[in-house]
């Protein structure tokens, strides 16, 4: 699944994976999942047969996009009335044998978003599903819904793998990049996810998806 232009987020029982337009999103057949297109989404999947599907991680999961994978994605999900490759079913083939060797080369980019299932842990959630700028201390957090801090951070990392800091800044880069599909500036997306300056988030925001937020920007005007 790869978003041309746009970004998706892809949901699954383990979490939800942000998809912007330098990543494609692998979802192995069996898993149950459903996705979301936010703004303007150029949409694209393609199915792998199960002898190239096998040779990509059996789990669901996030890479980036090399130049000649973008290429081969737009080749073989355009449109099919005038695609050439749509009578020759041998070059689909081998595009698409192109395509995983190109996934093998760059590293898993998971942008993934862990869902918790404990009471408490989903109750900081929801608070911050509802307000990702809310720069609350997990400490008055827990005061709030009736745990510890150091339960709460032991939950965070026994239960989603990472501290709570680290969960709600991915919080609030999923939440970035939504807003810049929707091309509010850099300055109004930095304060309404958090940050207190745009310099803060431009460090995060590169840090987690590789390049600046004007950047990303530029690419995806660019491929509109």
């Amino acid at each position: 699944m790869y978003a041309a232009s746009g970004v998706l987020s892809v949901h699954t029982e383990a979490g939800t994976s942000i998809v912007p337009t330098n990543r494609v999103a692998w979802t192995p057949a069996g898993f149950m999942h459903y996705h979301r297109a936010h703004s303007n989404t150029d949409m694209r999947i393609e199915f792998l047969p199960a002898g190239l599907a096998r040779l990509i991680p059996a789990h669901p999961t996030v890479f980036m996009v090399s130049d000649l994978a973008r290429e081969i994605l737009l080749t073989l999900t355009g449109p099919r009335n005038y695609d050439p490759l749509d009578s020759d079913h041998a070059a689909r083939v081998r595009l698409r044998r192109v395509l995983v060797d190109e996934l093998h080369r760059t590293p898993d980019q998971q942008l993934q978003l862990p869902e918790p299932r404990d009471d408490r842990l989903q109750a900081i959630a929801r608070i911050l599903y509802d307000h990702p700028a809310d720069n609350t201390p997990l400490a008055d957090l827990g005061r709030r819904i009736g745990a510890s801090p150091r339960t709460l951070s032991r939950l965070f990392h026994t239960e989603l793998g990472m501290t709570f800091y680290e969960w709600r800044t991915q919080l609030r880069i999923h939440h970035a990049l939504i807003l810049l599909a929707d091309c509010h500036t850099t300055t109004h997306i930095a304060h309404a996810c958090g940050w207190s300056n745009p310099s803060g988030f431009i460090a995060a925001f590169t840090n987690i998806i590789g390049t600046t937020p004007g950047h990303y920007r530029s690419r995806c005007a660019s491929a509109d």
